[in-house]
């Protein structure tokens, strides 16, 4: 006998609902027409002035952070910088709105958001100067590895933030992402299983307008980013993404929300990359400067700095306190970053797998007898010094 067979079964059959029904009220989930602001509006009344003060010191901060990193750059200090300079907003208000028990899930644009959320911007810069794996402890900043492959760092901030709710932990998890990587299948999973189960994570995308050459309009063809939300069954919100107060206040509502047991919501920043997509790249191939200097005019650092001086919140002593703190970050990141690693070349063969492999374990002991060989040739250690 089967179970469709037993007495009664019928009355408990389940009657799914019609394919055309909604699961969810879409209208809801829309994002407004225009993005959202707070500074030259009647919202900034509203904003906490502590706050302002704090996010015009780390824009500040972060400003002459990507410019020594580009400088470092070209000194041959690092391999690669990928600077967000006229994206501040978006990444420090991505590390100011997460507490300590949360987790940034960066991209490989985001050096900055790490380095706001409290991580050494010596450890940030590793990766990119290619000294070791990752180039910090994501377990002890929690903060996930820089991402370079586009958008797979999204389903990995999905399965943290639904296993922690699962454990009952409280955290929530914040999910950075570019335009260019909303045209990835990465992107779908993480939005749809993130919907279905309900977790808690924010998705917010850096609209910058490119895909380092391609355009948003060759990207997709929806009314904005944030309309995309609407067909996995979660918020979309768009804001602008230079306003740091609208950024920051719209992603403390997703937090709540997500903490609280919400589910996902998907933010569109709408920015704009003032450099190159890479120090590799010729911006010039594909954009004119007229239209980088049209969004001169709408740059993050000056947007939140005229209000502050408008309201009286800020002089120019304190706009001088700002830059002043800034160049001493900077001096001391030259610094440290002038001083040539010790590494350790077994250190390639750590860290790949929770136990190496045969292969692995050849391959280093081959090394291992290459470098041997090599110190007892020229009298020196493996790093190179005279013995």
């Amino acid at each position: 006998m089967t179970v469709q067979e037993l007495p009664g079964a019928a009355a408990y059959r389940p009657t799914p609902p019609p394919a055309w029904k909604p699961l969810t009220d879409p209208a809801p989930l829309l994002p407004d027409p225009e993005p959202y602001r707070v500074l030259g509006t009647d919202a900034v009344a509203d904003a906490d002035p502590e706050l302002l003060l704090r996010l015009y010191a780390e824009l500040v901060r972060g400003r002459r952070y990507n410019a020594q990193a580009t400088a470092l750059t070209k000194q041959g200090r690092l391999a690669v910088y990928p600077s967000s300079t006229g994206q501040e907003a978006c990444e420090i208000a991505a590390a100011l709105v997460l507490e300590e028990r949360d987790w940034l899930f960066p991209s490989y644009r985001d050096t900055l958001a790490a380095v706001a959320r409290g991580l050494d911007p010596v450890e940030a810069l590793t990766l990119l100067r290619g000294d070791r794996h990752t180039g910090y402890d994501p377990r002890e900043h929690r903060i996930a590895p820089l991402c370079t492959p586009l958008a797979t760092q999204l389903p990995h901030a999905v399965g943290l933030a639904h296993a922690a709710r699962l454990k009952g932990d409280d955290v929530v998890a914040l999910a950075m992402v570019g335009d260019g990587g909303t045209s990835e299948g990465d992107f779908h999973e993480a939005l749809n299983f993130a919907a279905v189960w309900r977790a808690p994570v924010i998705f917010l995308v850096q609209n910058n307008g490119f895909a380092i050459s391609v355009p948003l309009a060759k990207q997709t063809a929806a009314p904005s980013l944030a309309h995309k939300a609407v067909g996995y069954g979660m918020p979309g919100r768009l804001v602008d993404g230079n306003d740091a107060a609208a950024v920051h206040q719209v992603l403390s509502e997703a937090v709540a929300r997500a903490r609280s047991g919400g589910g996902p919501t998907l933010v569109e920043a709408v920015t704009y990359r003032m450099d190159a997509h890479t120090n590799a790249d010729d911006a010039t191939r594909y954009r004119g400067d007229s239209e980088v200097e049209a969004w001169r005019d709408h740059d993050p650092v000056q947007l939140l700095e005229r209000e502050l001086t408008g309201r009286g919140l800020l002089d120019d002593d304190g706009v001088e306190e700002a830059r002043a703190a800034a160049e001493r970050m900077a001096a001391a990141l030259r610094e440290r970053m002038n001083a040539d690693p010790v590494l350790d070349p077994m250190d390639l063969f750590a860290h790949v797998y929770a136990e190496q492999t045969a292969q692995l374990r050849e391959q280093a002991a081959r090394l291992r007898e290459e470098l041997d060989a090599e110190s007892d040739r020229h009298g020196t250690d493996d790093g190179g010094t005279a013995r």
